[in-house]
């Protein structure tokens, strides 16, 4: 066992893990953080997105060991203390940017860090900026608007 310290979700943790866990299993199993969705556990879907430092992971292709001293934000740290959603979170429920709501943690977290990076990105650049976060239900359509109403950006 390897102990960690780690912030998620602005909480202060500190644990024993095995050195081969895996950040999402992590966070779903010892933290709870169910939020964060194990899709494919090949980093191909995009699913379990989450901030690390500041930047976008796939939680499937990070060991919970490699987090040590870092700091994580997972989908459910983004809504405020009253309940107030993230304006992407927002966005994606006002534009209806989800069906089966499967993908939509991993899509809000990657939409997030496109727009940390562009703030005001075009549909190809939004397009190419969710490319690795796959939806099975949706077309992409609502998900991109959700992300131009996020961004500002008339659609």
């Amino acid at each position: 066992m390897t102990k960690i310290n780690v912030k998620v979700d602005g909480v202060s943790y500190a644990d024993e893990v095995e050195p081969r866990t895996l950040l999402v299993h992590y966070l779903r199993e010892q933290l709870g953080k169910v939020g964060t969705v194990v899709g494919c556990d090949t980093s191909n879907c995009g699913a379990c997105t989450v901030d690390l430092d500041g930047r976008s992971v796939k939680s499937c292709t990070v060991l919970a060991v490699q987090a040590d001293g870092g700091e994580v934000t997972t989908i459910e740290g983004l809504a405020g203390p009253d309940g107030e959603l993230d304006p992407v979170q927002q966005a994606f429920h006002e534009n209806h940017a989800l069906q089966c709501g499967f993908c939509t943690p991993g899509m809000i977290m990657a939409v997030r860090d496109l727009l940390r990076e562009n703030p005001n990105p075009s549909e190809d650049e939004i397009r190419e900026g969710i490319e690795g976060n796959l939806c099975r239900c949706t077309g992409y359509q609502n998900i991109v608007r959700a992300a131009q109403a996020a961004a500002g950006v008339k659609s």
